[in-house]
């Protein structure tokens, strides 16, 4: 079963105990800062330069090596997914990713240690080695955020300048569904465990960068030639570009301690609430103030529209999946990541949606804080865990033992 299958059955009163199910599948669709990709391709013909010393890919600065790969016109190169666009405002990495991965040609410019400039082209089938590696991915769950200063604060947890005076909250994790979630003690998830990096078959290859035993994390690698586009992205945010990226993983039935955690449901799931301009923890409220009786998905009502002037939808949406074709508003579903800013910034109630609301208690009161943005993808995340689940039964995905834990 998938994660949210089991959970709906402990919502309605059920027992679920280990005879019932064998594996559950879990996923998560987010912003993951902590990602790069290590490209391998040819730029020109051998002899051409001896080495590069910058490249830009559609204006995204590359790391150059580590392989200088002298007098052979090949390029390898590291790409942060944090790295945005010195020729596009708002574009970065996650953007990148997805187009390679959507099969386009990109702008390659190489400044050679001679000086010289090199401009070319390449698609994702050109590149005989390209790797998605994650450096801190799948928090067993994250936060939420909130601006409690007096000032608005530009921060990656916004796709707009963060209103003061807790006006409105964003988090970020898919709560009952997330894999370390239900794998909290790592007895299932360790080193060499096989999962799907944004559709792609993968491995977890250790504990990612700042995690713990009390909140871990993972590092993986998968090969973008077998990615599925619509999984990744860039999401714009007041302080740049990030990069989004899904995960989905298996989680076999093996003991009580990962039935227990299975078991736990959005309701029993805490979400630490932090002032996003200190970065403390102000509060403690739990992932059902985002996932229970909560949409999933934004509605889209294109005759509410008023023509305003400037539309907030338009310009705000971190995904610019929201267009004005024919004097008519447009919504890309498939570029939608269903985050919700646009129903709090539309005057005319062409996108509605129920985003929830954070209730906690801070210095002895009790607070009511709207959610206005979320950086997960619940919706997706709930089809990735259906699909891998598809996949196990079909016999396409097999799982595998760790070759070690991790903790």
């Amino acid at each position: 079963m998938t994660a949210q299958e089991i959970s709906e059955l402990v919502d309605k009163g059920e027992d679920v105990c280990n005879m019932d199910v064998d594996v559950v599948t879990t996923a998560t669709r987010a912003i993951m800062s902590g990602t790069y990709a290590v490209l391998s391709f040819p730029v020109n013909s051998p002899v051409s330069f001896k080495r590069a010393s910058k490249v830009l890919l559609n204006g995204v600065p590359a790391h150059v090596g580590p392989c200088p790969n002298e007098s052979l016109g090949i390029l390898d190169v590291i790409v942060f997914g944090t790295a945005h666009s010195v020729l596009k405002h708002n574009y970065g990495a996650g953007h990148l990713f997805r187009e390679l991965v959507e099969g386009k040609e990109v702008d390659v410019s190489v400044v050679t240690n001679e000086e010289e400039t090199i401009e070319s082209q390449v698609k994702l089938e050109e590149m005989p080695y390209a790797k998605l590696y994650a450096t801190r991915h799948s928090f067993k769950n994250y936060a939420a955020f909130v601006n409690v200063s007096d000032k608005a604060v530009n921060t990656i947890f916004h796709a707009t300048q963060f209103s003061p005076d807790m006006h409105g909250a964003t988090l970020s994790g898919c709560g009952e569904i997330n894999p370390v979630q239900n794998d909290p003690q790592m007895e299932t998830i360790g080193i060499g465990t096989r999962v799907l990096m944004n559709g792609a078959e993968g491995f977890v290859i250790g504990e990612g960068t700042r995690s713990s035993p009390a909140k871990p994390n993972l590092t993986g690698v998968a090969d973008m030639h077998k990615m599925d586009a619509a999984l990744m992205g860039g999401f714009k945010t007041s302080a740049g570009p990030e990069c989004i990226a899904s995960w989905a993983v298996a989680i076999p039935v093996t003991s009580q301690s990962v039935l227990d955690a299975i078991l736990q449901t959005d309701n029993d799931i805490p979400m630490v609430v932090n002032d996003v301009d200190k970065r403390v923890m102000i509060g403690s409220s739990t992932y059902a103030d985002a996932w229970k009786n909560t949409d999933r998905a934004i509605n889209f009502n294109p005759d509410a529209c008023l023509d305003c002037e400037v539309c907030k939808p338009i310009r705000d949406c971190p995904m610019e999946a929201i267009q004005r074709k024919d004097d008519r508003m447009m919504l890309n579903r498939y570029q939608c990541f269903n985050c919700g800013f646009c129903l709090t910034v539309c005057p005319g109630g062409v996108f509605t949606a129920e985003l929830g609301t954070l209730h906690f208690e801070m210095e002895g009161k009790h607070q009511d804080v709207p959610i206005v943005l979320r950086q997960s993808d619940r919706k997706r995340a709930e089809e990735l865990a259906e699909k891998l689940k598809e996949k196990i039964l079909s016999g396409e995905f097999t799982l595998n033992e760790m070759v070690e834990r991790i903790y």
